[in-house]
């Protein structure tokens, strides 16, 4: 499924909430908003932005980290991996 970069979250689709946020996310990594090995906004600022809870956004980022788009280093934040080559 593809998502508009500049979407915001549709409370009424039948998609959640956190599933549109990492489809969102991806799509603004995709376009160059975050590049790899660089912090993407953190859990606060993305809570903020898309007026969501914070357990909303750890699940569209654990959504995210579980299909290799981002890392999560402690105390840092989370990042944009890399693309791997091959």
């Amino acid at each position: 499924m593809e998502f508009d970069p500049d979407a915001r979250i549709d409370h009424g689709a039948p998609l959640s909430p956190y599933r549109q946020l990492a489809g969102i996310l991806a799509a603004r990594i995709g376009r160059g908003d975050w590049q790899p090995n660089r912090a993407i906004p953190s859990e606060s600022q993305l809570v903020q932005e898309y007026g969501l809870a914070r357990a909303t956004v750890r699940r569209a980022i654990a959504v995210l980290v579980d299909q290799d788009v981002l890392f999560v280093v402690p105390q840092r934040g989370t990042f944009v991996k890399p693309a791997t080559e091959g």
